[in-house]
């Protein structure tokens, strides 16, 4: 009768719910061609239940099927039920602005507005093109003073990503259940700020205030959806992370200084749900055997 979610990943692995009547002891359950692992099956509230982990496949809607087996597996004829177009396979849309992306993007408006417009982003330090003889390496130039933002790195951060799984209570079709989710992937967001100006006064000047800003921001904000600003935003700590280091007698009389900063506790997967326990008990639940997670 339904499948939730009605859509996941291509590569699989995503947890789904199928509910209707008449599951046997043993269902066989397929997406399009591809056979997904039962989890879980019970009756609970007149309904059957069956929860399932989803096969990798190509992307697209598929079909839905519970094929009811008999105890020791064989196929019962005649009770083969399908949902036609029940479930969406898709693929990261690589090219789309992800949040990782947009959260370096908003770090460098805040740079821009408090600190310099004259800030940019530093894929490459250089480009050398081999095809020359003489390797001619291509340095992007920038209007001084200036200030340059490279990175991230993404060392994981055992702060905030624990790698173990963690239970929840939620509601279900007949009462409370226990949701069992998988560790998410935690990292810090290392970047460098490297500053630059011909001249050392304007360079100290450009200095005083990236240390102003360092220590006065505590956070970086920004929707959780532009395309749904009622979810509202999320925001995660930014802080400093070393001394400044300088350098004076640059080639070129040019004068640089680098600072790092981190921000902290992104979650690159959030960790999903990977099992649906057993409906609980009240009693269980009021006499505090069950820790219920915000």
């Amino acid at each position: 009768e339904s499948v939730t979610p009605s859509g996941g990943q291509a590569n699989g692995g995503e947890l789904v719910r199928l509910i209707g009547t008449g599951f046997g002891p043993r269902v066989a359950v397929r997406f399009g061609d591809s056979r997904a692992e039962v989890v879980t099956l019970r009756e609970e509230g007149g309904a059957s239940i069956a929860d399932v982990r989803t096969p990798s496949h190509d992307e697209g809607a598929v079909d839905v099927a519970v094929q009811n087996l008999t105890t020791d597996g064989a196929e019962v004829a005649g009770e083969l039920t399908t949902l036609e177009s029940a479930y969406r396979f898709v693929r990261a849309r690589l090219a789309e602005e992800s949040d990782l992306t947009r959260l370096v993007r908003t770090l460098l408006r805040t740079l821009k507005r408090d600190i310099s417009a004259n800030t940019s982003m530093r894929v490459h330090v250089d480009y050398a093109d081999e095809r020359h003889v003489d390797g001619m390496r291509v340095v992007p130039l920038a209007q001084l003073p200036a200030l340059m933002l490279s990175g991230p790195d993404l060392p994981e951060n055992r702060t905030y990503s624990t790698n173990e799984a963690h239970e929840e209570v939620v509601a279900g079709p007949g009462g409370p259940e226990i949701v069992r989710y998988g560790p998410p992937m935690t990292v810090d967001l290392e970047f460098r700020l490297t500053g630059s100006s011909d001249h050392t006064v304007e360079l100290l000047n450009l200095m005083a205030a990236v240390g102003r800003f360092l220590n006065r921001t505590m956070w970086i904000e920004m929707e959780r959806d532009p395309e749904r600003p009622e979810l509202g935003s999320v925001r995660w700590e930014l802080r400093p992370a070393g001394p400044f280091r300088t350098r004076l007698d640059g080639p070129d009389g040019l004068k640089a200084f680098a600072s790092d900063l981190v921000v902290r506790g992104y979650d690159l997967d959030e960790g999903g749900p990977t099992a649906v326990g057993a409906t609980t008990k009240e009693s269980e639940l009021t006499a505090g055997r069950l820790r219920l997670l915000p």
